[in-house]
Order: C-alpha cells, then sequence, then structure tokens
C-alpha cells in the first residue's frame, strides 16, 4: 500500500449525530441494529468464515491463536489495532483513528467489513515473511466453485448463443455479467426472457440502452471494469469484454481486479488467469473466447490492472488522484457488484428514490453499476417500483433475487 491511498473518511465537526456524515442526511449503515443485515454479516457471517478459513489449510499453532484471537475479538471485544510491525500500520492508523477501542458493531459496516478481512489476512500471516505468505486463504473456495459442473453446464450454453443475432447475444452476455453466479441464469436468451419493451420484474432499474450508447460500434473506446467476484461472476466478465473488444464497442479494456484477497470471492490477478485457463481449455465457442482474450492480452487490447485503493475502507468518492484519472479517461467505467455499488454511492440508508446521478455526480467520467442487490443500499428507483417491491414482503434489497443496472453520462 502507498500513500497515495492516505485519506480518510472524517466525520468531526458534523452536528448530525452519530452514523451521519457532513454533507448527508443519509444515515451512515452500521452492525447494531438487532435483524438487520449488517448485523447478521457480522454475528453469523464472519464467525463462520474464520472457521471455514481454518479448515480449509493445515495452519499451524501461530495461526490458530490468531484466528482465536479474531473470533473472540469480533464477537465479545472491541476493534484492536494491526501490529506495530504491519507495514500497512500508518495507514489503517488514519482510517481507524475514530473506531479503534469500540465495538466491531458500532462503526461503520463497510469500514468493519473491510477491516475483518485485512485481519484475517495478518491471523494467516498472508504478509508474513514465513510459508503463508501470499497463500490466499479462499483458494479452495474459488477453486472448487471453478471446477464444479454448473461452469461446465454454463459454458456450453456459449455454443447455444454463439450464432445468435449480434443484439440478442449483447443483451445475453450483459445479463449474465449482471447475474453473475446466479445459477439459474447464465449465458442464455431463454423463453422466459421479456420481450423487447417488457420488463424483467425481477431488475429494479434498467439503464441497460444508456449503458449500450456510451459503447457505440466503431469508436476508439478504452473501457474500464471494475471487477468484483471471481469464478463463475468473473466468467461472464470476461465474455462481455470479449464481446465488446469483438464487436467494436472498445478498442481496449482494463479490467482492475483486487491487489490481494478480499472477501472472501472478490478477484485478484491470479482469479483472472485461472478463469482464461478455465475458458481456453473449453471445447468449442468457450475456448474459442478464451483463446481470443489470451491474445488480447499479449497485445494489450485487454489489461488487468490493481490499486490499493480497492481493498481500503472508503467510498468512491475518497479515490486518490491516480485513479480518477484514469478513470477520467475511460468511455465509461462499469462497476460490477454490491461492494462496488456501496463505494459508488455511499454505503447509507438512502431513500431509494434518490437521484444516481445526483449521489455518482463526483465520479470522473461516465460510470454503469452492474449488481445483484445483496445488501440494504440501493438508489436510483422509480416510486412505483419501490412501492410494489415493499408491497411484496421480500427481502428484495438482500436477498439477491433483484439486480438493477445503472448508468449516467
Amino acid at each position: 500500500m502507498t500513500e497515495k491511498i492516505s485519506g480518510a473518511h472524517d466525520d468531526q465537526g458534523d452536528d448530525r449525530g452519530p452514523g451521519k456524515a457532513a454533507g448527508s442526511e443519509a444515515p451512515v449503515i452500521l452492525s447494531n441494529k438487532p435483524g438487520s443485515f449488517a448485523r447478521g454479516v457480522l454475528d453469523r457471517r464472519h464467525p463462520a468464515l474464520i472457521r471455514q478459513v481454518r479448515d480449509a489449510f493445515p495452519y499451524g499453532p501461530r495461526q490458530h491463536r490468531a484466528l482465536d484471537a479474531l473470533l473472540d475479538e469480533i464477537t465479545d471485544g472491541v476493534v484492536e489495532p494491526l501490529d506495530a510491525s504491519d507495514q500497512d500500520l500508518e495507514l489503517w492508523s488514519v482510517w481507524g483513528r475514530e473506531h479503534f477501542g469500540r465495538s466491531w458493531f458500532d462503526v461503520p459496516f463497510l469500514w468493519s467489513e473491510s477491516y475483518f478481512y485485512r485481519r484475517l489476512l495478518a491471523a494467516i500471516d498472508y504478509f508474513g515473511e514465513g510459508p503463508w505468505q501470499g497463500v490466499d486463504p479462499f483458494m479452495p473456495f474459488k477453486q472448487a466453485e471453478l471446477r464444479g459442473a454448473a461452469v461446465d453446464e454454463e459454458l456450453r450454453a456459449l455454443d447455444e448463443l454463439a450464432d445468435a443475432p449480434a443484439g440478442e447475444r449483447a443483451t445475453a452476455l450483459l445479463y449474465a455479467s449482471l447475474w453473475g453466479n446466479r445459477a439459474d441464469l447464465g449465458f442464455r436468451a431463454s423463453a422466459d426472457e421479456p420481450a423487447p419493451g417488457d420488463t424483467d420484474p425481477n431488475l429494479v432499474a434498467d439503464d441497460s440502452a444508456e449503458l449500450w450508447s456510451l459503447l457505440p460500434a466503431g469508436a476508439p473506446a478504452t473501457v474500464a471494469v471494475v471487477a468484483d467476484n471471481a469464478g463463475r461472476e468473473l466468467i461472464p466478465d470476461l465474455v462481455l469484454t470479449d464481446h465488446f473488444l469483438g464487436h467494436g464497442h472498445a478498442e481496449r479494456v482494463v479490467l482492475h481486479v483486487k491487489p490481494y484477497p478480499y472477501y472472501v470471492s472478490d478477484a485478484t490477478t491470479a482469479d483472472v488467469v485461472d478463469c482464461l485457463r478455465r475458458l481456453a481449455q473449453a471445447p468449442g465457442e468457450p475456448g474459442r473466447i478464451g483463446g481470443r482474450l489470451w491474445e488480447a492480452m499479449r497485445t494489450g487490447h485487454l489489461e488487468v490492472r490493481t490499486h490499493p485503493f480497492f481493498c481500503a475502507p472508503l467510498p468512491y468518492e475518497e479515490m486518490p488522484e491516480d485513479l480518477r484519472k484514469e478513470f477520467a479517461a475511460a468511455a465509461v467505467t462499469i462497476l460490477k457488484g454490491d461492494l462496488n455499488y456501496r463505494r459508488l454511492v455511499g454505503d447509507r440508508l438512502w431513500e431509494p428514490t434518490t437521484s444516481f446521478a445526483d449521489v455518482t455526480a463526483y465520479f470522473p467520467g461516465p460510470v454503469a453499476a452492474l449488481r445483484t442487490l445483496k445488501s440494504d443500499v440501493v438508489v436510483g428507483l422509480e416510486q412505483r417500483k419501490v412501492s410494489t417491491l415493499e408491497r411484496s414482503g421480500q427481502a428484495w434489497r438482500t436477498s439477491g433475487t433483484h439486480a438493477l443496472i445503472q448508468a449516467r453520462r
């Protein structure tokens, strides 16, 4: 990590009360509300993940003691700072200065989630000098998914899509990238999909026409794609990238991934390579796509990049200047997934009708979000849609059953 991301969110001097940031009426999401989604993540998901990571590797006594201590801390203790020997101690000391010594449940949810993963990596010596340095603790979960039969089935569907009309193919690939690892969708333009002009009831917002208008065929455009998950979500992202390049929507695609393992399944460079190999070694159309993408990497038409900011506990509004310049130069930046969405609009309890364009006005260029809803944050919806969703009685914000495509110039 570098000083390029040393900025910190600072609520000091704000008289709006706990959980609210200066300049915003929407409260920051905390994890201290019983029954809330955020509370469930800290109460159940994080302790379960510690146990899963412990069982996935033959760690030694040192790692087991550190994992036990982290489990005790997140359940019954207060937020502790990093060890003095950690290379990013100075950065986290700034980012956490208002949070250390408080209950994990009483600090902003976005911050506590991010810091949990940083502490988990510290516990298993990911950044240490020993034999576990650089060993991805989530690798077994990622590889099991990537090698699974479901991926075989989804790749076979690409053969069926290969001869589809360009518009139908484009729509199917965009939706596959949107829904990511939802097993009942994938690379299909099925009979169950809405006809042109109809509305998919599972899409709470659909700016796909606006997104395609930002990518006219033949333009010498650079498209930035900020990846989310590896495996069954990253493969559709790569296939969509191949479509962008092959149909002239982009001359160059820059795929941004995490610099180190994060949020269990978030994509790193190693995950990109694994997915490219999975494609390239498959028969038929998936193999041809994999070969084209491999060649695009060689020629620079597809470039993988990373930045330490992608593992910072900060909203995109606080991105460093070098990343801001890079996104400003892109024809559009496509942000994938739930975490990127939370960082884009701010992890707050917005009124869902709040304007997406307004809350992303700071972003340095055209931006689009492709996201399956898995947390409470959402903006840019029509009031009629919100009313219908609320009457349904579904946990539509957090269950992964609904999605959105939002874009602004």
